[in-house]
C-alpha cells in the first residue's frame, strides 16, 4: 500500500517520481502518470464502493498549472482551433493559458451568473460530480459573435462523469455552434465515454482511473490509458 500522506495544501504543488505499484491497492493518494513520466499525487476521494481520483485546477501551484496547460496545448495544437470557450468554474483556469498557448488573442467564458441582457434561450441545465444540484449555464449573446464561422475548442478542468461537458455542448448548439473538439487537463474515469459523440475528438494532459474498493479496504485502479 501507499505509506505517502499528505495534508491538503500539499497536493497538486509539484511534480515527484512516479513509485511503483502496490500489490494490494492504494490508500488515500494516487500518483497520475504525466506525459514525461513524473508523477502528480492526487487525493482518492470515497465514493462508497468506489473512489475517484480529486485534482481542482485552481490550487495548483503556478508551476505545475503551467506545465500542465503547456502539455494540453500540445495535444490541442493538431485540432486547428481558432477560439477556446472554457466552462465555469475551473475550466476557467485552464482556458486562458491553452488559448494563449495556441496563439489566440482572446478566450470566451461560459457562466452560472446570469446578466440583464443574456437570453434564456442561450442558456442549459447543468450538474456535475461535484455539484449535483442542477443550475443554468450561460452564454453571453455578445461572445456569439466571436464563435460564428470559427473552429471553436470546449474546454474544462476534468472530464469526468460527462455532464458537465456535454452540457457545454448542449449551450455551444442552442447558439449554432458545433466545436471541433474537447479538451481538459484530467481525464476522470472511462464514465464519460458512454453515449459520446465519436466525431468529436477529447485531448488531456494525463488520465485516471475508477477504483474499486478492496477486501481489505484498499483501492485498486481499473485499466486507464491517457
Amino acid at each position: 500500500m501507499d505509506d505517502l500522506h499528505l495534508d491538503h495544501g500539499a497536493f497538486w504543488q509539484d511534480f515527484a517520481p512516479l513509485p511503483p505499484r502496490p500489490a494490494d491497492g492504494w490508500s488515500t493518494v494516487y500518483p497520475a502518470r504525466m506525459p514525461d513520466g513524473s508523477a502528480l499525487w492526487l487525493p482518492l476521494r470515497d465514493l462508497g464502493e468506489t473512489a475517484v481520483a480529486g485534482f481542482i485546477a485552481n490550487q495548483t501551484s503556478f508551476a505545475v498549472q503551467d506545465r500542465l496547460i503547456a502539455w494540453l496545448t500540445e495535444r490541442a495544437s493538431g485540432l486547428g482551433a481558432e477560439i477556446v470557450v472554457g466552462l465555469p468554474t475551473l475550466g476557467h483556469a485552464v482556458a486562458p493559458g491553452l488559448a494563449r498557448g495556441l496563439g489566440h488573442t482572446r478566450w470566451a467564458a461560459a457562466g452560472y451568473s446570469r446578466k440583464l441582457w443574456y437570453e434564456e434561450r442561450l442558456s442549459v441545465p447543468v450538474a456535475s460530480i461535484t455539484t449535483p444540484d442542477s443550475r443554468r449555464l450561460w452564454l453571453d449573446p455578445r461572445v456569439r459573435g466571436w464563435l460564428e464561422g470559427r473552429r471553436v475548442l470546449l474546454v474544462d478542468d476534468v472530464l469526468s462523469t460527462g455532464r458537465s461537458i456535454r452540457a457545454g455542448l448542449a449551450l455551444l448548439d442552442a447558439a449554432g455552434i458545433r466545436p471541433i473538439g474537447v479538451a481538459a487537463l484530467m481525464v476522470q474515469t472511462r464514465r464519460w465515454q458512454q453515449g459520446w459523440d465519436s466525431a468529436i475528438p477529447v485531448v488531456s494532459t494525463f488520465a485516471t482511473p475508477l477504483f474499486h474498493r478492496t477486501a481489505d479496504g484498499f483501492w485498486m485502479e481499473e485499466a486507464c490509458t491517457t
